[in-house]
């Protein structure tokens, strides 16, 4: 317990500094490390890292990749397309050359922390281009964190019929329809404190519905991690974060709901 408040107390405040404060340039470096550790935790999970050899190719290439593609995101979005070529040929040539020691779903994996995770991340990034008041960077986090938070108290409290029992045995049906609720409700006091504080004018059903919207996607994102951790016979994916776990467990629903909520974010503005 005590960490966890630990981890509360000293990463609130960073994360604010971070979205306020911070040049743009420290929030590409967060970012990108953020993507490397999650690519390790990722590639250490489908057992790359049990191989010392495999770990030094496959797994540095994830890491580095991950912080690259974060960086060509931000000052090289044209030359995007030429690295994730370049690298996923450079995978699949390692691949032959170990001559099968390489399993694929090691490949895909090595891919996906390469480029899906970072270009996750990578939406706050995004999200800042739009020009938009910094504020805005809280809403991937806010509508993970209280999706989550939400669907855990009401699962605690009202919880009887179980959502996704083979992946995520204490999910259930209450508690999702709990972070519906609290994302919606959520979303409307942030549009208040918007509109009365920065005068936004900022659409109360608009950004509610986005909030729901935010839920499922969070849910999601948090069942898809859970089903990669069973399948792979873990429990955390790390624990940087101490009892919060990973990246991977922390960031689950934030790495899902960060891209949805770039693309969506100007229907409610």
């Amino acid at each position: 317990m005590r960490s966890r408040v630990l981890v509360s107390v000293v990463g609130v405040p960073l994360i604010l500094l971070v979205i306020f404060w911070a040049p743009i340039q420290v929030m590409v470096v967060a970012l990108g490390l953020l993507s490397a550790i999650a690519a390790f935790e990722l590639m250490r999970c489908v057992g790359v890292v049990k191989s010392l050899r495999e770990s030094c190719v496959l797994s540095n290439a994830a890491i580095l990749g991950a912080f690259c593609t974060v960086l060509f995101l931000y000052r090289y979005e044209t030359y995007y397309a030429a690295l994730v070529v370049v690298y996923t040929l450079l995978v699949f040539a390692y691949g032959v050359y170990r001559g099968g020691a390489v399993r694929f779903q090691q490949m895909m994996a090595a891919l996906f922390a390469m480029f899906a995770v970072p270009y996750a991340f990578a939406a706050f990034l995004r999200l800042h281009e739009l020009g938009l008041h910094r504020a805005y960077l809280l809403l991937p986090l806010l509508f993970s964190f209280c999706s989550d938070t939400c669907a855990f108290f009401a699962g605690h409290a009202f919880g009887k019929h179980k959502l996704a029992p083979k992946v995520s045995p204490h999910k259930t049906v209450e508690g999702a329809v709990g972070g519906l609720v609290g994302n919606a409700v959520g979303g409307a006091i942030f549009a208040l404190i918007m509109n009365l504080s920065l005068g936004e004018g900022l659409d109360y059903l608009g950004i509610m519905a986005l909030g729901v919207c935010c839920s499922v996607i969070a849910q999601l994102g948090d069942l898809s991690f859970s089903l990669i951790k069973r399948e792979f016979g873990i429990k955390d994916y790390g624990h940087i974060f101490l009892e919060h776990g990973g990246v991977l467990d922390r960031f689950d629903s934030v790495i899902f709901v960060a891209p949805v909520l770039s693309a969506l974010i100007t229907l409610v503005l």
